[in-house]
Order: structure tokens, then C-alpha cells, then sequence
């Protein structure tokens, strides 16, 4: 039993300086550093070069290249807003993501995430920034009335592709789609959401779910402690550009929540992993209706099973071809022939600007639009996730798989950024990218947990403020 006059201890010497880092960390970060210059070449070569062959000749099709925006330097409503939530995560992002429980970590990364997003989308205003986007020419909105009838749309969606017919042509975004995208849109107008400003906050409130989902994922394959420090690069993503508004945006969480499933149910870290399973299944053939490029989620979904501990597994697998074959078997019985439509979308591709986009200028290019959309953190996480890759595989398949929660991230990436490449490499991707790739780059984000935890600050600062510039002086086209 103490006393209150107890004396205090006497105070002891004072605490020692912050030792420096190792030798091996210090080249870590010089290395880090020089990949963030490449970067940014990477980036200011986009624009010069893209710059002068659009002044030339006109054949890259956009007026800001590598994005598709306009010089066009501008305040919003948004602006305290975005500065404000910028400040707030990176003062108290990491911390937050450290010791909030678990379960109220995961609401508070997709709140986060969607004011972070919100306010950026804002910048623009409400009507140019949220409301507008979807409701443009090439949008989804211009046609819903044309799907009043169901049966008949979808039984002839394939025949109104290529732009022979005329008036009677989709827009470009439905052509280049399957149909479950612009039924989601007639869907909300169904049931009373109809209109650019339930469009839009669709958009950003389904979008803006794959912080959760990612945190799910990476809890599940790596393991909580990855999943906590990865959780404030995935809310201050300069990406969130572009989920407000587009709808690739909220195909990202449709790819994301497939995958966290999956995971759940590989690892058994659910009750119910067949259902989990199930529900992968459900979710990635809705991915492959929202867009034929996303089809390429099937090797980050192998990796997945391949990265469990102590062995791969192939358990969750009939069930989640199960759940994709009755996607699959539902939009085929309405008439809709999904390798017709991958077939005429690819020759309508080639009707338009892909005709003259120059390959040799986007299949670079489009990795600058990458950059701007991830931000120079992630570059600098790519090239740890690069150095790693090699001896996280030999740990994989070492006898008694001796990789660590840091290599399965790493091949997790890894096989998120091969799927990237195969997509660029197609030249089905040239220009645009900072939209179409939106469901590939939280994973990219997620490479952010293998950054030194002291200097997270410093790197979270660089993500805002590479989002805020291009908000700011940009008006993007999504």
C-alpha cells in the first residue's frame, strides 16, 4: 500500500538521441529516393514528349497528356474541405491505424477514405465535379431509357457495339463495357435514384469500400499488424481523383470485395468459407460484366490461393467457380454473349481514338499515368516490393514455406502489378489509364506497408499533396 507522500523518483538522464538507421536501411531509402526521381522523369518525359506530339500531330487524344484533362488551374468548394482531411490523416492516420480496434478500424479507413474523396471530387463543384460526370456523351447516363425493356436490350447490346449503326451506336463507355455496368445505373433509377448526383454517390460510396476490402485481404494473407500500416495509404490515394466520379471507381470495389473473400475463405479466417467463397465467386463474374479487361484479376485471385499457410489451397475454388458460373449463366440466358461482345468491342476500339493513339508513346505512357495515380510512395513501395520479390519466392517454396507476412504482401503486389503490365503490354489500355487501371492500384497502395514506419509522415504528405496539385490545376475528364 502506497502513500500520496510517497517521493517522486528522482528524474533520470535524459532519454538518447534516436540512434541512426542500420547501414542496410539507410541504402534502403537512398534506393527509395532514386525510384521516386525515376518516377517523376517518368512523369515530366510523359508530359514533354506527349506534349509535343499532341501539338504536332493531335494522335494522342488528349489535351494534358498522359492524362486525359485540361490546364485549367482553379479553386472549389472542396478545397478547405480536402486540405483538412489531408492534414488529418497524415497527423493521425498512422497512429489511428495502430491502435483502433479492429472492427472500427475498417469503417473508419472507408469514412476516411470516402471524405478524403468526396472533398477532392468537390474541387470541381458539385454539378462539374459529381453530378456532371456521369451524364456526359460517352457516359452511362445517356441511355437508360433505352433499357426500359430489358429482354430486348440485352438480347441485341452486342448488335449496337460497332459504330456502323449510327445514332443507334452505344456511347463509348457502354460499348466498351458488359452489360452489368450501365444496368447498374438503370437499376438505380428503378428503384427512384435516378440522375448524375445518385450516379455519382453511387460511385463514390461503393468506390470508396476498397480500403476496407484491401484491409480485409491483407489481414487475412499477411497479417494485422501489414494490414494497420497499409491502411493510411489506402485512404490518402491520389486514385481517389478518379473513383469521384467514374464508375471504374466502383468497379475497383466490386474486384476488391472479390478478393477480400476469397482470402477469407483460402485462409479460414471466416465461420463460413464456403459461403465467402461463394461469394468471391458472385463477385468477380460481376467484375468480368463490368469490364472484359478486369478478367485479368484471375492471377492476383490465383495468387491468393497459392500464399496461404502452411500450404497452397484449392478449397474455396468450386465454390467460387460456381458463384462466377451463375453470373455468367444469367447474363448468357438473358442473350447476352459475353465473347461476342469482347470480340466487337475490341474492332470498335480500333474504330476510334486507339486508332491513331501511337502505341510506342502509351505503352510507357501509361505506366507515367500509373505514377500520378498512386503517387510517388508507391513507387518507392514498388521498388521494395521488386528488391523483395526474388527471396520471397525461394521462402514460399522452401520447405515448410518459411515466407513471412512482408513476402506474401510483396507477392500479393507482385502479382497485382503482372496483371497491370499483361493490360498495357495488350495496347487494349492506351491513354486513360488513371481511370481504367483504377481497380489495380489500392494493391499498389497497399505495397505502402513496407515503407519504415518512422517515415510514413513524410510519405503520406507527398501522396496529398501530389493529389491536391493535380486537382487544383487539372480539370480531369472523369
Amino acid at each position: 500500500m502506497t502513500s500520496d507522500a510517497t517521493p517522486a523518483p528522482a528524474p533520470g538522464p535524459p532519454p538518447a538521441s534516436t540512434p541512426d538507421p542500420a547501414p542496410g536501411e539507410r541504402a534502403g531509402r537512398r534506393a527509395d529516393l532514386l525510384a521516386t526521381a525515376a518516377g517523376a522523369l517518368l512523369v515530366g518525359a510523359a508530359i514533354a514528349l506527349g506534349s509535343a506530339i499532341q501539338h504536332a500531330t493531335g494522335d494522342l487524344r488528349v489535351d494534358w497528356p498522359p492524362l486525359y484533362a485540361d490546364w485549367s488551374p482553379h479553386l472549389g468548394p472542396g478545397t478547405p474541405a480536402a486540405l483538412a482531411v489531408a492534414a488529418a490523416v497524415i497527423a493521425y492516420g498512422p497512429p489511428l491505424a495502430a491502435r483502433l480496434r479492429w472492427r472500427l478500424l475498417l469503417p473508419a479507413a472507408w469514412a476516411a477514405s470516402m471524405a478524403w474523396t468526396w472533398s477532392l471530387a468537390l474541387i470541381d463543384g458539385w454539378q462539374a465535379g459529381v453530378a456532371g460526370r456521369l451524364t456526359t456523351e460517352y457516359e452511362y447516363l445517356t441511355v437508360i431509357h433505352r433499357f426500359d425493356d430489358l429482354g430486348p436490350a440485352l438480347r441485341g447490346f452486342t448488335s449496337h457495339i460497332l459504330l456502323h449503326h449510327g445514332p443507334d451506336s452505344w456511347p463509348a463507355h457502354i460499348a466498351g463495357h458488359p452489360p452489368a455496368a450501365i444496368l447498374t445505373f438503370v437499376g438505380l433509377d428503378r428503384i427512384g435514384l435516378g440522375g448524375g448526383g445518385w450516379a455519382g454517390a453511387w460511385c463514390i460510396t461503393v468506390g470508396t469500400s476498397t480500403a476496407a476490402a484491401v484491409l480485409v485481404a491483407l489481414r487475412a494473407l499477411t497479417d494485422e499488424a501489414t494490414a494497420r500500416r497499409a491502411a493510411p495509404f489506402l485512404v490518402l490515394a491520389p486514385a481517389a481523383i478518379w473513383v469521384g466520379v467514374s464508375a471504374d471507381g466502383y468497379f475497383a470495389a466490386v474486384t476488391a470485395w472479390s478478393l477480400a473473400l476469397l482470402a477469407l475463405a483460402a485462409t479460414r479466417r471466416t465461420r463460413a468459407p464456403r459461403t465467402a467463397a461463394l461469394g468471391a465467386g458472385l463477385l468477380f463474374g460481376l467484375t468480368c460484366y463490368l469490364s472484359y479487361g478486369l478478367t485479368l484479376f484471375a492471377l492476383p485471385l490465383a495468387a491468393v490461393l497459392l500464399l496461404t499457410t502452411p500450404r497452397p489451397t484449392a478449397r474455396p475454388l468450386p465454390y467460387a467457380l460456381a458463384g462466377a458460373a451463375v453470373v455468367a449463366a444469367g447474363f448468357t440466358l438473358a442473350g447476352f454473349n459475353w465473347w461476342e461482345g469482347y470480340r466487337l468491342v475490341v474492332e470498335r476500339y480500333y474504330q476510334g481514338a486507339a486508332a491513331v493513339r501511337p502505341y510506342a508513346y502509351w505503352v510507357w505512357g501509361n505506366l507515367a499515368c500509373t505514377v500520378l495515380m498512386t503517387g510517388l510512395a508507391t513507387v518507392a513501395a514498388l521498388r521494395r516490393t521488386l528488391a523483395a520479390t526474388p527471396a520471397a519466392v525461394h521462402r514460399l517454396r522452401a520447405p515448410g514455406r518459411a515466407a513471412g507476412p512482408a513476402d506474401r504482401l510483396v507477392l500479393l503486389v507482385a502479382a497485382v502489378l503482372l496483371a497491370l503490365l499483361v493490360a498495357d503490354l495488350s495496347g487494349m489500355s492506351k491513354a486513360e489509364t488513371e481511370r481504367i487501371w483504377l481497380p489495380f492500384a489500392p494493391w499498389l497502395l497497399a505495397a505502402g506497408a513496407l515503407l519504415p514506419a518512422p517515415r510514413q509522415r513524410p510519405w503520406l504528405a507527398a501522396q496529398a499533396v501530389l493529389a491536391l496539385l493535380i486537382n487544383h490545376l487539372l480539370f480531369t475528364g472523369w
